[in-house]
């Protein structure tokens, strides 16, 4: 069997279960981050959540399947480890940004609203206080 045919469906398999356990570990562990941006809407936390790792998935998976074609033909053993190294690797530093970006995202979004939750009163106004005029 050629040996790059080998390297592409080593490549796909760690690719594509590298990118089922991330999303899979940001979707259980995201859910509560995005709860307490959302203010505890747990059914739009689901939603929310659901979708990102939609769209993670397509996005990595689309660059695996992209990145799928080698330069070069692999003539032995240590030409199969060389391109997975670096096809892996790649792979690794497109979902490592992919989450610190998704973080990014959010943590943006959850400051926003901790901010908009401060500027309101904590008790509405009761009254007002009328001034006295200067020199009176």
């Amino acid at each position: 069997m050629d040996l790059t045919v080998v390297a592409y469906a080593v490549y796909l398999l760690i690719s594509v279960a590298l990118t089922v356990w991330v999303a899979r570990t940001l979707s259980r562990n995201g859910r509560i981050f995005i709860a307490s941006v959302l203010r505890g809407d747990e059914k739009l936390a689901d939603a929310v959540n659901h979708l990102l790792v939609v769209g993670f998935y397509l996005v990595n998976l689309g660059f695996v399947t992209l990145y799928l074609k080698a330069a070069d033909a692999v003539e032995n053993a240590r030409g199969l480890f060389e391109a997975l190294s670096v096809k892996v690797g790649v792979v690794l530093l497109v979902l490592g940004i992919m989450h610190l970006g998704n973080v990014w995202v959010l943590n943006k979004i959850r400051r926003r609203s901790i901010m908009e939750r401060e500027q309101l009163p904590p008790v509405p106004p009761q009254g007002w206080t009328t001034t006295v005029p200067a020199g009176a």
